[in-house]
């Protein structure tokens, strides 16, 4: 009896400590609760069509490039090229002072002191280069390639940025069907961690399964709160790409599941790769571009032909002389016919443009092999994860029924703790593999439609 009143100091000690440890875990739950619920009703949603058309409309990197698209288009002119003729006017004054001694044929020398001539002249001057081999029009074709060019680089970079804005999308679809697991899984640890208590109360269990109850509730509250950073980062991430003022604005996806859509088969995937791929556009406006400089060199063999024409106007005072003014106008027009013999180079450049020719048709053909090979090991990893997808959905099934099943023998008394904690284990992994599974196939999906170059079927 001497020792009944330490034991029960003991006693009161413990349940105070456990009370306590609930309260908190219980908060905890509380919050990342109604965080959760949150992240799916009070927040300003958007579909991905929106969030793409906001992000392609202010993203600061596809800004930039469409401005450098414009400065290509901008240069595609006649007058870049050469084609074109160039006028210029001038205008000059000129005005001298001398004095000067004459000496005549008999001796006689006349001094003249004070002398003020000047003159105005003004004019316009045309010069053309009519033929130099076609070079002006090869210089004209390549400003106009470079500008195409330009557009498809563009068009390369709207669609990695629309992959790039998909995928974290969808992620952040996932990042929110994780943490929503995770709090079912911490409600039933605290189901579980109640039971536990008021049985442990009754001394029908020991003090054993009450900590070990406590520790799996508390490590499911940590997964919570590290899945709760995970969110917020993916969160951060989408206001990024969609240049948004603040990384605070309360947004979030309005997809709640990860929804798959019908793809081609696979060799209509590569026939649609084929004729819309950017990088396959690429490279073939690389391969034109290497054509037109060789047309560039071979100019050269021709002769050339310029047009040099003008009209002019001068005025002229004269201080001293026969002469005191003289007023001149009229035009003039010469042409030029020339051949360049020898420069010492042509030859070698000749040569270097046909092999840079040659280097661009083997650069496409490599390109060719490689979007098939990435393709093919796309479809084949995207038709894997489907199968994979289906038997995860079986297998989630399968779980919630088994821990349903264990649930109620653990309430009837016929489960130990720790079995039932393997049967939350195995749903919560369940889950987690189906959420993988999904997204996974869902980057399958956006990189197939990247590279065949239907990705824009997500503005839809």
């Amino acid at each position: 009896m001497k020792h009944l009143p330490k034991y029960i100091a003991s006693l009161l000690l413990a349940l105070g400590a456990t009370a306590a440890s609930a309260q908190s875990n219980d908060s905890i739950f509380t919050s990342l609760h109604s965080e959760t619920l949150q992240v799916t009703q009070d927040m300003q949603t958007a579909t991905l069509g929106e969030c793409l058309e906001k992000g392609l409309n202010k993203n600061y990197s596809l800004r930039i490039i469409r401005n450098k698209e414009q400065i290509a288009a901008n240069n595609a002119t006649m007058e870049n090229a050469g084609m074109l003729p160039s006028v210029s006017l001038s205008a000059g004054y000129k005005g001298s002072a001398y004095g000067r001694n004459t000496t005549a044929t008999g001796g006689t020398i006349t001094k003249d002191r004070g002398i003020y001539d000047d003159g105005i002249d003004a004019g316009v001057d045309v010069s053309w280069t009519l033929f130099d081999g076609f070079k002006t029009v090869a210089n004209y074709d390549r400003l106009r390639e470079l500008s195409l060019l330009s557009s498809t680089q563009t068009r390369l970079a709207v669609e990695d940025y629309m992959a790039s804005l998909a995928a974290e999308y969808y992620n952040f679809v996932q990042q929110r069907q994780r943490l929503q697991n995770y709090v079912s899984a911490v409600e039933l640890s605290r189901e579980r961690l109640r039971i536990v208590y008021e049985r442990w109360m009754i001394g029908s269990l020991s003090r054993l399964d009450l900590l070990q109850a406590r520790v799996d509730f508390n490590a499911d509250s940590a997964q919570c709160l590290k899945q709760r950073e995970a969110l917020a980062s993916s969160r951060i991430r989408l206001h990024e790409l969609m240049a948004e003022d603040s990384l605070n604005v309360n947004f979030a996806p309005i997809d709640h599941d990860i929804d798959l859509l019908v793809l081609p088969q696979f060799d209509s995937l590569w026939v649609q790769t084929k004729d819309n791929n950017a990088s396959m556009l690429m490279a073939a406006q690389n391969r034109t571009l290497a054509e037109i400089d060789l047309r560039s060199v071979r100019s050269r063999n021709y002769p050339y032909l310029k047009l040099a024409a003008g009209y002019g106007y001068s005025t002229n005072h004269y201080g001293a002389g026969a002469t005191l003014k003289r007023n001149q106008w009229g035009g003039d027009v010469g042409l030029t016919l020339g051949f360049n013999l020898y420069d010492g180079k042509r030859r070698s450049e000749q040569r270097n443009a046909r092999l840079s020719v040659k280097n661009a048709e083997l650069e496409e053909y490599d390109l060719t092999l490689s979007l098939y090979t990435d393709l093919a090991d796309l479809w084949q990893a995207y038709e894997n994860n489907r199968m994979l997808l289906a038997l995860e959905r079986e297998n989630v099934l399968a779980a919630r029924e088994n821990y349903s099943i264990a649930h109620e023998r653990y309430l009837l008394g016929d489960l130990s703790g720790i079995e039932m904690r393997e049967a939350q284990k195995s749903l919560l992994d369940a889950e987690e593999r189906i959420l993988v599974a999904e997204y996974n196939t869902k980057l399958c999906e956006i990189s197939l439609l990247q590279l065949s170059g239907g990705i824009g079927v997500y503005l839809e």
